[in-house]
């Protein structure tokens, strides 16, 4: 018998909302997981059960984001933050230099890890303006010798998205997806190396998953540890050593609820919905709400924005709380509000937020 539970409006930035029917499915099997008498956290990774469900999530990961075959699907650990690392390790060889494009704390933490293992440097970056906008594409600048650029499709702290991503010819384009993938289509024949944490838009947090063209692999440095190198989970379809099952199960089960949603263009359609819904209730607020960023830069998934005083902010939050509106607390880094509407928050959620946002500013204007 299913418990009636009265759902948050969960904005968290991450780990975010997950879909309600991907939840009641995993609690249907949660325990006996399609007949097998164990639960899906039980069954080896070994066994053909776990498998069928591996195997499913990277074949729906694959018909989603329309993968050719020139790319692999792993799945790893250590978010996106092991990531910073690793593609340096493996891809900055003695001699090369690494170009990345600054456009937020997440930018800046990945530049810094890099620095660890070679030589780097600024593409372009926004810093300057208070990271509020993502450089114009005839803007980066870098050598055709690099050995990868590197790019930040979604800025969750300062709610900025790329629209177009570049054409970067024989340098390899590498991105972290963490915060966007999934939300809109996009051509993955673009990119050397795609990764993204899961705990936004495919699942629970524990998985990351990464997008990585053969032919890099190739050409990966080889002193560096196992566990660290790509090769050994392509190697391997990401079962060299134990991966996390039920976050696995999850991500494939969310990709079957993108699926059955209608796909891609669907989730783009309503992502731009949701979004529409709190900016324009900041852009016709005559200037109660402050949007963080420049209006050609917004992101569709993290949606920043500030109050005209401190006071009326903390006012704001404080009664978003109340009124059951959970995670709009801006990063502890720059403060503000952010709403983040990935995938599986529903449109009723930021319908609902931006009729209380319209009825904050009346009663405080």
């Amino acid at each position: 018998m299913k418990l009636q539970v009265q759902r948050a409006y969960n904005f968290n930035a991450g780990p975010s909302a997950l879909p309600l029917s991907v939840l009641e499915k995993a609690q249907e099997e949660l325990i006996d997981f399609r007949g097998t008498g164990m639960s899906v956290m039980e069954l080896s990774h070994r066994s053909r059960p776990y498998e069928e469900v591996h195997n499913q999530a990277i074949s729906s990961l694959r018909e989603l984001l329309n993968i050719p075959d020139t790319h692999e699907v792993l799945f790893l650990q250590g978010g996106a933050s092991l990531q910073f690392s690793m593609i340096p390790m493996n891809f900055l060889q003695a001699g090369k230099k690494a170009s990345y494009v600054m456009t937020g704390s997440w930018s800046e933490k990945a530049f810094s890890e890099a620095k660890l293992f070679g030589e780097v440097y600024h593409a372009a970056s926004t810093k300057e303006g208070n990271y509020r906008s993502i450089p114009k594409l005839d803007e980066l600048k870098y050598d055709k010798e690099d050995a990868y650029i590197h790019i930040t499709s979604n800025n969750t702290i300062y709610g900025t998205q790329w629209k177009d991503f570049p054409d970067t010819g024989d340098v390899p384009l590498i991105a972290d997806m963490s915060s966007d993938i999934l939300s809109k289509p996009i051509d993955v024949s673009k990119f050397a190396l795609i990764y993204a944490g899961a705990q936004k838009n495919l699942g629970p947090s524990g998985v990351t998953v990464v997008i990585i063209r053969k032919d890099l692999l190739e050409t990966a440095n080889t002193n560096i540890p196992t566990m660290l190198k790509y090769s050994t989970h392509s190697k391997n379809n990401s079962l060299y050593n134990t991966p996390p099952t039920f976050g696995i199960y999850m991500l494939g089960e969310v990709l079957n609820w993108a699926r059955d949603l209608g796909g891609l263009e669907t989730i783009a359609k309503r992502n731009e919905e949701k979004a529409n819904y709190i900016y324009s209730v900041i852009d016709n607020s005559n200037g109660f709400y402050i949007g963080h960023a420049n209006q050609d830069s917004r992101s569709l998934m993290n949606l920043t924005f500030n109050l005209k005083t401190p006071e009326l902010e903390k006012k704001f939050l404080d009664l978003a709380k109340q009124e059951g509106f959970v995670g709009v607390n801006g990063h502890r880094s720059i403060g503000g509000c952010r709403v983040s509407a990935y995938n599986a928050v529903p449109v009723e959620a930021c319908q609902a937020f931006s009729e209380f946002m319209i009825q904050f500013q009346k009663e405080n204007n």
